[in-house]
């Protein structure tokens, strides 16, 4: 048995590669609310019991604002199991703690934060007493594949869909960290200069890295398409 989880990378796009619908072309196949459901049914299908997102995409869900206790205390400055037996996690990668929440779980998923070593005690302590699990990685970056190994090993969690943004996606593919890349294609173009892509890696890209090879197409209804990759290192 490995010692991480398996890792599925799902996105949903324009033809062009655009992530956010609000800028999608329209089209008479389906809505953007129809493609975001056609997005949700596949991600329950795939069977995962955790989900993961890097830090602005997490921002987007968690809404929280800052709220330190006034009596920090003692922290544990490498991990803190607020409980291991949920169904389902949220897990979020915030390297420098800049995320905050609402409470405890995300849509019913007990959340997990996985942040580098420059944390701050205070941070610490507010994820804590918001009932939220969290692991510190070593160095100033989260390590990945340590973090996997402990969220395996620790929670129980066999499967895991990493669901971005483009950074977070192009750094876990470039560490090899992910077994199949499934993307859901919108009958729909973005086409802004700035449009953020699926997977994004800095600025050499992932060429000499990974390696791609189809393993279904598959017509789903509104006209989607659901595009499935096992991945390998190049």
């Amino acid at each position: 048995m490995p010692d991480r989880p398996r890792v599925l990378c799902l996105m949903s796009s324009s033809i062009d590669g655009g992530l956010h619908a609000s800028r999608y072309t329209a089209s008479p196949d389906g809505t953007p609310e129809e493609w975001s459901a056609i997005y949700e049914t596949l991600h329950d299908e795939l069977g995962g019991n955790a989900w993961l997102l890097g830090r602005t995409t997490m921002a987007e869900m968690s809404k929280g604002e800052p709220h330190s206790p006034v009596e920090v205390g003692e922290v544990d400055r490498r991990q803190h199991f607020a409980r291991r037996d949920a169904a389902h996690y949220a897990i979020a990668v915030d390297t420098k703690g800049q995320l905050h929440f609402r409470g405890s779980d995300i849509g019913g998923d007990h959340a997990i934060v996985l942040l580098g070593n420059r944390v701050s005690n205070e941070h610490l302590a507010e994820l804590a007493r918001d009932g939220i699990s969290y692991l510190i990685s070593k160095g100033e970056q989260v390590d990945l594949r340590a973090s996997l190994e402990t969220l395996r090993a620790e929670f129980g969690v066999e499967t895991l869909l990493l669901e971005g943004g483009a950074a977070i996606n192009g750094s876990f593919l470039a560490e090899g960290l992910v077994d199949e890349l499934h993307v859901v294609v919108m009958p729909a173009l973005d086409s802004r200069k700035d449009m953020e892509a699926i997977v994004s890696h800095g600025t050499e890209g992932l060429q000499g890295r990974v390696r791609l090879s189809l393993a279904s197409c598959r017509r789903l209804d509104h006209g989607a398409v659901h595009l499935t990759y096992t991945v390998s290192a190049a």
